[in-house]
């Protein structure tokens, strides 16, 4: 075909994001949040969760005794670190760090803390990716599950599906090496399921788990995390109402511009969740709990601007629960990082942190 021709029929149309593009259109899902009233806004939730939990996959995986066992625990001056082990289906075990404020008086709140991309959950609670002690924060997670210990919370931070010691061993191949996050994401795809909803079921099991505990107080429940772990708050969120508290870092950025706009890990995506339109939708899913977006100034992967435009639309939408103040932000100078400037103050005073605790 002459160059003419193509010219004339235009060179976009070869391209295959033109079409997919085209029919990008999130204002039109099918499930997308359009309710004009409370009680409207209520049926769209539960009709919206039940779906959303679908679409993710894995959240009917057998359930079975978690059977925790404890690994160590080490006295860290402040609070104790904990590690155990946990059975979140018959076929899954899932490591946890626990930390423990000694100041505490009384039963805690409890605040999942989850890690994004790295070596994995050693890189929050203050451990080099060899197991050894750190004596101070490095990288972007700025040991941010300690942070929260410090300020009165008992701190559950799980290995997350992928990560750390939950790597698939793909050491035979001798060619066509695999990443486990991809494998995982095509794999779990073929299933009818996704990477995101396997990391969603963990989370709900590990909640199962720390409500049998009588040291923790689950009815005061948070969540924080960054970038792939700001993903796994969101999704975990909207889909369990258990956790009364959020913050989501590094993530909260319209997909258009994030995950679909450039090259992002294969674990963010879940066939099928076009239909509930943008994020600012599933993140009305949260509403009325309270939400903290935390974004950085240079951050180039979910960038500024996009997270700004989530964010008024989803106070927007908020405001159908006469809760649009219920939406705050931390924007803050910076790379891809945790700030906390303002999320742990933020998530002391929903979840009831006092000084005699």
């Amino acid at each position: 075909m002459s160059s003419k021709i193509l010219n004339s029929m235009g060179m976009k149309a070869l391209q295959p994001a033109t079409e997919l593009w085209a029919a990008y259109q999130p204002g039109k899902a099918p499930r997308a949040f359009k309710a004009r009233s409370r009680k409207s806004a209520a049926v769209w939730q539960a009709r919206a969760r039940k779906a959303l939990a679908r679409t993710l996959g894995f959240q009917d995986s057998p359930t079975c005794d978690p059977g925790p066992k404890r690994v160590e625990r080490i006295d860290k001056g402040t609070y104790f670190r904990e590690k155990i082990v946990i059975r979140t289906t018959p076929n899954t075990v899932m490591p946890v760090y626990l930390l423990f404020p000694k100041t505490r008086t009384a039963r805690c709140p409890v605040v999942l803390a989850l890690h994004g991309h790295g070596y994995g959950v050693k890189d929050i609670v203050g451990l080099w990716e060899d197991g050894t002690e750190r004596e101070r924060p490095s990288g972007y997670h700025k040991d941010f599950a300690i942070e929260l210990c410090q300020r009165g919370f008992v701190v559950a931070a799980p290995e997350i599906s992928c990560f750390g010691e939950r790597q698939t061993d793909f050491s035979s191949l001798t060619e066509n090496a695999l990443s486990t996050c991809a494998h995982t994401a095509v794999l779990a795809s073929h299933l009818g399921g996704s990477a995101v909803g396997m990391r969603v079921r963990d989370a709900r099991r590990l909640v199962d788990y720390l409500a049998t505990r009588p040291d923790m107080d689950t009815r005061r429940l948070g969540i924080m995390g960054i970038s792939g772990g700001g993903l796994h708050a969101l999704f975990s969120s909207a889909v369990d109402t258990r956790i009364k508290a959020v913050v989501i870092s590094g993530y909260f950025s319209e997909w258009r511009h994030s995950i679909y706009g450039m090259g992002h890990c294969s674990c963010n995506y879940i066939p099928g969740l076009g239909q509930f339109g943008e994020i600012h939708d599933v993140a009305t899913l949260i509403a009325p709990r309270p939400l903290l977006v935390e974004a950085a100034s240079r951050d180039n992967i979910f960038p500024l601007p996009s997270v700004k435009r989530a964010v008024a639309r989803t106070r927007k939408n908020y405001g159908v629960f006469n809760a649009r103040d219920r939406v705050r932000t931390d924007f803050f100078e910076g790379r891809h990082e945790i700030s906390g400037a303002k999320a742990y103050g933020f998530l002391a005073s929903f979840l009831g942190v006092s000084s005699g605790e």
